[in-house]
């Protein structure tokens, strides 16, 4: 009777002893999964979205112009041209301060790493003037390694030197024209290729199509 008994109570024992492992188990389930759904999906931010888009700039300092470019349809087409001011020296960039503009490296092109609000932005030339608004409503700030400060901007107060060799570096476009290249096709990211100097057009691009086709 008494070993009945026992055995009654072992077999109870290990029954509660079950049914706690499984709770302990389904409470080990829902906080898993409590945790799973508050962890928060990565989410891309605007410069990351903006990876897919296809237009690129070339500058050309044998012809003082600015191009934008796109891949459409397996073509290369031709969306906008603009007359440029770059270094008053001739050359690629070296150092600070050398009046030089920067040339991309074969294969791999500078990148537009800002886009800056420079309506109020002034410098001072050395020629007069004092400091004076000098970058147009934007500059669009480029990465060119070894070099800082290098960007494309507006021309205030120097709109007679596009087209021409006459900044400290950078690409001064028209006021008006940096408008349109800021608001239509300039996006963080954007390739931007500086040819060097009395280079001519890229085999590729004697078969660029125009936009308007």
């Amino acid at each position: 009777m008494i070993k009945k008994i026992l055995t009654i109570v072992l077999i109870m024992v290990m029954a509660g002893a079950v049914t706690d492992v499984a709770g302990a188990t389904k409470k080990k389930v829902k906080l898993n999964r409590a945790k799973t759904t508050n962890v928060a999906k990565p989410k891309k931010d605007k410069a990351e979205a903006k990876t897919s888009r296809k237009e690129f700039i070339v500058i050309s300092k044998k012809d003082l112009n600015l191009k934008v470019y796109t891949e459409r349809g397996g073509d290369t087409v031709l969306l906008a041209k603009f007359p440029v001011c770059l270094s008053k020296n001739k050359g690629n960039k070296e150092r600070s301060g050398d009046m030089k503009t920067p040339e991309s490296p074969a294969g791999k092109p500078f990148k537009i790493t800002q886009i800056q609000d420079a309506s109020t932005w002034k410098h001072d030339f050395k020629d007069g003037r004092g400091s004076i608004l000098a970058y147009g409503h934007w500059f669009l700030r480029l990465l060119t390694p070894g070099h800082s400060g290098i960007g494309i901007h507006g021309s205030t107060n120097n709109e007679s030197s596009v087209p021409g060799r006459a900044s400290e570096g950078c690409i001064r476009l028209l006021d008006s024209d940096i408008i349109t290249l800021k608001e239509k096709y300039a996006y963080v990211g954007m390739p931007v290729i500086i040819k060097a100097e009395n280079q001519g057009l890229f085999q590729w691009e004697t078969r660029v199509k125009s936009g308007n086709q």
